[in-house]
């Protein structure tokens, strides 16, 4: 079963959109396996954005991300990280459809509520890099036979 990472941006997490977004995953059939609030330290900061550290926007990403709390999650189904992208929207919320989250909440790209991984691979290393093996759950929600042929 297909997994990826998700966190809530500290601009969505002082909004109170927490529930909101979960809701979302949740009512799309997907199962949350990892969840926790925390706050960024500047080395998970920059080890998240490592592949933007040569870009001139490297600092405001991971000063904006330290700066309150952000709520991780890993979420678990058939084909979550594309579908997932859909959920959250264009990285730029003027250019994401209405319907998305970020469409639906985001004010501009600065502020745009959530991180989601793009590639299973992304997902793998953002996994491991912000949940050990021992905050992951493995469980089947008895809904799935309605849910998945």
């Amino acid at each position: 079963m297909e997994r990826t990472f998700i966190a809530i941006k500290p601009d969505g997490v002082q909004r109170g959109l927490v529930g909101e977004i979960i809701g979302r995953f949740e009512k799309k059939g997907f199962t949350l396996v990892g969840l926790k609030a925390l706050s960024v330290s500047r080395e998970l900061a920059e080890q998240h954005y490592g592949v933007h550290k040569d870009k001139p926007f490297f600092a405001g990403l991971v000063d904006f991300i330290t700066s309150g709390p952000v709520v991780a999650m890993v979420w678990e189904g058939d084909g979550v990280i594309a579908s997932a992208r859909k959920l959250i929207g264009a990285t730029n919320p003027l250019n994401a459809e209405p319907g998305t989250i970020r469409g639906d909440f985001g004010a501009n790209i600065g502020r745009n509520i959530i991180h989601g991984s793009d590639a299973p691979e992304t997902a793998q290393t953002e996994i491991a890099l912000w949940f050990t093996d021992a905050e992951l759950v493995s469980w089947q929600p008895t809904i799935m036979p309605w849910i998945h042929e």
